[in-house]
C-alpha cells in the first residue's frame, strides 16, 4: 500500500531572489522540510490550491499565476492574468472551481475572474472598490480587503475589510460571476479583521483580528436566500499577561480540523485551539514563542505532531515537536534560512 507523502508549498516576497514559490519534501517523522525545488514568480505573497488539489493559484506582481499540480508535488505553469488594478494579498477559488477571488489591500478591490476546465485562469467576470471612511488612524481609514473566501454552502463570498472593520458577504451568480452585496458582519472599530476560516461542515466561521488580537467566532445558516451570522465567542489570540504592541496573522486549521492555528507578530508567538464541533467554540491549548520575528504564517503538520513557523521579518522557518495534550511546543532543530516567507501549504502526494 503506497504511504502518504506530503510537499510544502512556501509563497515568499522576493527582493533579488525571483524564486517566490519554494517547493519542500515534508519530513514527516522528524518534522523537518527539505528543499526539493522552487519556482520564479515576483512576490508570490500569497498561494492557494484548488478544492480538488490539482491546481495552484499565487499572487504575483502581474496579477494571478496557476500552476498544474504533479504527482510528485511539482508546479508547471499554465498562465497568467491581470486583476487590472494593484498587486492582491490573498486569492481563494469557489467550490465548483468555476471562479477565483482576489482580495486588493492597497486599492481596496475585489477582482473575479472565471476559471478554465483545465485550471487556468479566463477573463475577469466582476471588480468591486470598497469605498468609505473607517476609523481615523495610521492606516483604517480607507479600505483594505485582506481576505476573500466562500462560504461551504458555495453561495456567498465573505470578504475581510480590515480597513472598514467589516467582513462584507456577496452573494455570488454562479453563471455571470457578478457579485452583490448581502449581508456585513460588522467588527469592533479598529479590530482589523484579517483572516477567515469556516469549518468544513458550513456551521462556523472564525474572524481573526489582527490589531485587537481575538477570533470572533460566528454560527452561520442561510434561509430563505438570506445569509445569518451569529456571534457566539470573542477569545483573546496572546496571553492574558501580555503588555501589547501585537498584531495577530495567521489562521490555519489542522488537517482534521480538530485544531485551530493562529500566530502574533511583535508577541511572536503562536496561538493553538481545540475546536469544540457542537458548538463551535474555540478552547485555548497554547500561546508559546516561535523563536522569529513577525511570524506571518504558522501551521500544524498534517499528523498534528509538529509546527512549522515563517517568520517574515527574521527571514527563518522555525520548527517545533507538539504536544497538544499537555499544550506545549519544543523546538524542533536549526531554524532555516528562507527570505520573507508569508504562506505556507502541505500538500499529500502519494509515492
Amino acid at each position: 500500500m503506497a504511504r502518504a507523502k506530503y510537499v510544502a508549498y512556501v509563497s515568499t516576497y522576493t527582493m533579488g531572489d525571483n524564486h517566490g514559490i519554494k517547493i519542500f519534501d515534508v519530513d514527516m517523522k522528524n518534522g523537518r522540510f527539505i528543499a526539493k525545488d522552487e519556482i520564479e514568480i515576483t512576490n508570490s505573497s500569497y498561494i492557494t490550491m484548488s478544492h480538488n488539489e490539482k491546481y495552484l493559484y499565487s499572487i504575483t506582481d502581474f496579477g494571478v499565476e496557476s500552476y498544474l499540480i504533479g504527482a510528485d508535488g511539482s508546479l508547471t505553469s499554465l498562465n497568467h492574468a491581470s486583476i487590472n488594478g494593484m498587486r492582491g494579498c490573498y486569492l481563494s477559488t469557489d467550490y465548483e472551481e468555476k471562479f477565483l477571488f482576489v482580495a486588493g489591500y492597497h486599492d481596496g478591490k475585489i477582482t473575479v475572474l472565471r476559471l478554465n476546465e483545465d485550471g487556468s485562469i479566463g477573463a475577469i467576470t466582476d471588480e468591486i472598490f470598497h469605498k468609505g471612511l473607517g476609523s481615523i488612524a495610521e492606516r483604517n481609514f480607507r479600505p483594505h480587503v485582506n481576505c476573500v473566501k466562500m462560504t461551504r454552502d458555495n453561495k456567498y463570498l465573505m470578504a475581510a475589510d480590515l480597513g472598514m472593520d467589516h467582513v462584507y458577504v456577496y452573494a455570488l451568480n454562479h453563471e455571470t460571476g457578478k457579485l452583490k452585496l448581502a449581508d456585513v458582519i460588522r467588527s469592533e472599530m479598529e479590530s482589523a479583521p484579517r483572516h477567515i476560516k469556516m469549518t468544513k461542515d458550513g456551521k462556523f466561521l472564525y474572524i481573526v483580528h489582527e490589531l485587537k488580537n481575538y477570533i470572533d467566532v460566528y454560527s452561520y445558516k442561510e434561509e430563505n436566500n438570506n445569509p445569518y451570522f451569529n456571534k457566539i465567542q470573542n477569545i483573546s489570540t496572546l496571553n492574558d499577561y501580555h503588555a501589547g504592541g501585537s498584531a495577530a496573522s495567521a489562521l490555519n486549521f489542522s488537517a482534521d480540523e480538530k485544531y485551530l492555528v493562529t500566530s502574533n507578530a511583535g508577541d511572536n508567538s503562536v496561538t493553538v485551539y481545540k475546536i469544540d464541533h457542537a458548538t463551535g467554540e474555540l478552547d485555548k491549548l497554547l500561546c508559546l514563542p516561535i523563536s522569529g520575528d513577525y511570524p506571518k504564517d504558522a501551521s500544524l503538520f498534517p499528523d498534528n505532531k509538529h509546527l512549522v513557523s515563517l517568520n517574515h521579518e527574521s527571514g527563518t522557518m522555525t520548527f517545533f515537536t507538539v504536544d497538544l495534550e499537555k499544550g506545549l511546543i519544543v523546538m524542533n532543530g536549526k531554524e532555516m534560512k528562507i527570505d520573507k516567507p508569508n504562506c505556507v501549504i502541505f500538500h499529500k502526494i502519494t509515492e
